[in-house]
């Protein structure tokens, strides 16, 4: 009889401890169901327990496993702006999540400028009192770092309105406000990103093997947590916080610009540039939700020499073709191109990262399938690595969408490198993406495009625009070998567009050698 009531304890107390049923955070009220899709829906519930999902009329059955997790997949669905309830239940447990709309969703990512919110973009009071869009909804991850893959992240979702919209980023948005414009249908966007992160970190560890410079990185870091403390940390970082605070003072007394203030430390493994840290935390626990395909803005922090900015474009690939891995789809994904920042070119030609890296975005466009990019020469700010203009960024990058998404007859792309001949003492440029024609963006001759013989040797040239082609020349180059076309980190008054209003990405026909390496 002891026995037996013994064993009925045990039985009580683990019934007690079961697992709670739960879902991760993206599957919460106000969330956007990817419409013509196979929806999957998971979570966690008690080991081995039945799982019933009930949707628009429809259930669906799963039995939790050994850790706990289930997945239904729901039957594809028509978009919808009819708020509908998602319903889960396992035993007695049960959970509701409201207020479910069924449309477009796309995966926002990348560094600062996807960060970057609408209240500190261009013109947020017109943007905010015009921000009435119930339909346009954001997930906004919080940022996370992890030396391991994560099964959940946090956020929430917001309905856009003018008392939201602030808050959202702007590049998705103004896509988003696009994509809806275009469709008339809900759309989601989640927005994972975080400021001043590698690629590096949004792809997943087993991936980046493959790449040696990578790998010594991580051994650094490694040595770094080796001897890390948290008391050393400290006293560092208290030491460089005074530095700061009198360079500080002195830049304000004399109308300067102020330092960057240092970052509080973090353990080398909890970095947010930690390769994979952000795939872990921030990308990882979204994995399966349904979308339609992602956007991109990231770059900066990887420009920082040409050799990393070359390296980038095998990156992109590899983020891309992991990414779609692990969602066993290969979606569309549309990056932006890195802006024009810092002083104006002085010089024809100068070898910089921010060159070399929009090389790799353009090869990268070339050469990858079901991708695109959005060029923004002629948005950035000289002064400024955080450009307000995120409207024109996001108008491009649906632009993108609407075209080789969902098939719309628009023009997408500005002039885009294909080939060149030469004649004589010219070299003559061929595009893509000229749409009805090639067009001086001002009306005044071509500028920002150099030329060289074999000497390697560029001077500035005259290009003129026969047909749908470029003809650049120059005196001095009586047998030209290569061109260059807005080759500096900031390339002012670059003028080669389409007639659609999309500029020309900057380009080189040559493959030598960069003299920033």
């Amino acid at each position: 009889m002891k026995v037996k009531n013994l064993g009925f304890a045990l039985w009580f107390i683990a019934s007690s401890c079961l697992a709670e049923l739960k879902t991760p955070a993206v599957f919460s009220d106000g969330m956007v169901f990817q419409r013509d899709h196979e929806v999957a829906v998971w979570g966690w519930a008690d080991p081995g327990h039945e799982v019933s999902v009930y949707f628009v009329g429809a259930e669906k059955k799963a039995k939790a496993g050994a850790d706990g997790r289930f997945m239904v997949r729901l039957n594809k669905m028509k978009a919808s702006a009819d708020p509908q309830t998602l319903v889960i239940k396992s035993g007695d447990d049960s959970v509701e999540i409201k207020n479910v709309l069924i449309g477009e969703v796309w995966l926002c990512s990348g560094q600062s400028n996807m960060l970057w919110p609408v209240e500190k973009s261009m013109n947020f009071d017109q943007e905010k009192a015009s921000a009435h869009y119930p339909e346009i909804r954001m997930f906004l991850t919080d940022l996370k770092a992890n030396i391991k893959p994560q099964d959940d992240c946090t956020g929430s979702w917001k309905m856009c309105t003018p008392q939201t919209v602030g808050d959202f980023s702007a590049v998705a948005y103004f896509f988003g406000r696009e994509i809806h414009s275009e469709l008339g249908v809900p759309v989601g966007l989640i927005r994972s990103a975080w400021g001043g992160t590698r690629i590096e970190a949004w792809s997943p560890m087993s991936s980046l093997e493959q790449f040696p410079g990578v790998m010594r990185s991580k051994e650094l870091q490694d040595k770094r947590a080796e001897t890390y403390t948290e008391e050393k940390a400290a006293t560092k970082y208290a030491v460089d916080l005074k530095k700061w605070e009198m360079r500080s003072e002195k830049a304000r007394a004399a109308g300067q610009k102020l330092p960057r203030k240092p970052r509080k430390p973090v353990h080398p493994h909890s970095n947010q540039n930690y390769p994979a840290n952000l795939y872990n935390a921030m990308i990882h626990p979204l994995v399966p939700y349904s979308m339609r395909g992602a956007i991109w803005y990231q770059g900066e922090a990887n420009a920082h020499s040409a050799e990393q900015a070359i390296l980038y474009r095998d990156l992109l690939e590899n983020l891309v073709n992991e990414w779609r891995e692990v969602w066993d789809e290969k979606f569309p994904f549309y990056a932006v191109q890195l802006v024009n920042y810092r002083n104006p070119q002085v010089k024809p030609v100068e070898d910089t990262g921010w060159a070399f890296i929009r090389e790799s975005f353009l090869r990268f466009h070339k050469e990858v399938p079901n991708v695109g990019i959005a060029v923004g020469i002629d948005v950035g700010d000289a002064n400024d690595i955080h450009p307000k203009d995120k409207q024109t960024i996001g108008y491009r990058l649906a632009q993108q969408a609407l075209k080789k998404t969902y098939g719309h007859q628009v023009v997408a792309d500005g002039p885009l490198y294909a080939s060149y001949r030469i004649d004589g003492n010219k070299m003559v440029i061929s595009f893509d993406g000229i749409g009805s024609g090639l067009v001086e963006q001002d009306g005044k001759p071509l500028r920002r495009f150099a030329i060289a013989g074999a000497d390697q040797q560029f001077v500035e040239a005259q290009a003129v625009i026969v047909g749908e082609t470029v003809f650049v020349s120059s005196e001095k180059v009586a047998t030209p070998v290569a061109v260059r076309y807005a080759w500096a980190d900031n390339p002012v008054g670059c003028n080669l567009f389409n007639a659609a209003g999309f500029p020309a990405s900057p380009f080189r026909t040559d493959r030598w050698p960069s003299s920033a390496e």
